[in-house]
């Protein structure tokens, strides 16, 4: 069909948030449903400040799937996309069989041209996959007119991704059955249930990580006996724990599970064979930091986390935002004194005194931290109304490519 006779394609774009585990997942049962060895506990972040946004058109004159991410066409046949797409288009064949008369039934063989854009680093430790596979499967789900449990789905694309279908504080419960029917996320808390509640994703490098998360979890199961006993033993008592702390707004319970977490996290990196080593110098003397700060007030105050990569997040309470920011950019002397140091919330200015200074007592480590970025919990995917917003144009084609 030549390009002026084309039918104008249907246009949807929806936004997903990134999610931050506070205990974690690492470890599959089952490599190709995406089933972990067990549950984990995350906060979905803020999407004005870091989301996926992803636009899906369908038309009649397509004539295969493609995909672009970041303005660069990727490879349509991944399995894990694959996975996504098919699963949506048998959701809503289903619904037509089902008999739904709201179901346009000529979608169901249209091919789809897909766009998303992160407005964060890629591959770099922020869990770009949860909120990318998250967006797709709900804006395909908006295309193909298919509703109910989309969680499951998204965890084929990318395990966490089942988190970033909510907002707030979510559980992924592990399942027990084989075909992964029962291995779904859960709202444990909406975003407004802890508005006190702050995070801040210190960005110690953007750059892609040498081992990623698929490859790093497979050696994990395989060769260390610590992420076993973790899998078994610790995190059951930890979620049960972490439920209550964020049900209970207990933000030291919440932070001494999160700090220990993350670290046992790491020390099953290091038992597996050969070691995996996701946090470089920086990212331990963020863990020091922490440490004596909350030492030198006599009580938690902050807490750390870190995926597999050297970013820290930190988890926090309002009120002490502006102080700890202050001894960040004391310790990690930023390249220039710009304001683009801090991005998202605005962060008030605070004196650093000199007695926290000594008590932290520190090496500065200059450029340690590239940014930060300061946010809260948010809620889950959205459909966005504002046509101009499309990533894709009339032509059916990206607005925009590398």
């Amino acid at each position: 069909m030549p390009e002026n006779t084309m039918e104008k394609p249907n246009i949807v774009t929806c936004t997903a948030p990134v999610n931050i585990a506070v205990i974690k997942y690492w470890g599959k049962r089952n490599e190709e449903l995406i089933l972990p060895i067990n549950s984990s506990l995350s906060v979905t972040l803020h999407q004005d400040q870091l989301k996926t946004t992803t636009t899906i058109a369908t038309s009649r004159s397509f004539k295969e799937d493609r995909i672009w991410l970041n303005g660069k066409e990727e490879d349509i046949t991944h399995p894990r996309l694959q996975s996504c797409l098919r699963e949506i288009r048998r959701l809503a064949r289903k619904r037509r069989n089902d008999g739904d008369p709201a179901l346009d039934p000529s979608v169901l063989s249209l091919k789809v041209h897909i766009c998303s854009v992160n407005n964060f680093p890629t591959a770099a430790g922020l869990a770009s996959s949860a909120a990318g596979f998250a967006c797709l499967v709900y804006t395909l789900a908006r295309v193909f007119g298919t509703e109910g449990e989309l969680s499951g789905i998204a965890r084929q694309g990318s395990g966490s991704a089942c988190r970033s279908m909510y907002g707030g504080f979510v559980q992924w419960i592990m399942g027990q059955k084989d075909d992964g029917k029962d291995s779904l996320a859960q709202q444990v808390e909406p975003e407004t249930h802890w508005p006190e509640l702050r995070i801040l994703v210190l960005v110690a490098s953007a750059e892609k990580k040498s081992v990623g998360s698929t490859s790093g979890m497979q050696t994990s199961v395989q060769t260390s006996c610590l992420l076993k006993h973790r899998a078994e033993s610790v995190v059951p008592g930890r979620m049960e724990e972490m439920i209550e702390a964020v049900r209970g707004k207990d933000f030291v319970a919440f932070a001494e599970l999160t700090m220990k977490d993350s670290n046992q996290f790491h020390a099953t990196c290091l038992d597996t064979y050969p070691p995996i080593f996701y946090l470089n110098s920086v990212s331990q003397q963020v863990i020091n930091l922490v440490h004596r700060y909350n030492r030198h007030y006599g009580e938690t105050r902050l807490a750390y986390t870190f995926d597999a990569g050297p970013n820290a997040v930190i988890y926090t309470l309002q009120q002490h935002v502006p102080e700890f920011v202050q001894a960040v950019q004391h310790f990690f002397p930023p390249e220039s004194n710009g304001g683009q140091f801090i991005q998202g919330l605005p962060v008030n200015q605070a004196a650093l005194s000199e007695e926290l200074k000594q008590a932290i007592g520190l090496e500065p480590m200059p450029k340690g931290i590239s940014y930060i970025i300061s946010t809260k919990a948010g809620p889950g995917p959205r459909v966005v109304e504002d046509p101009t917003q499309h990533l894709i144009g009339s032509d059916g084609m990206p607005k925009h490519t590398v």
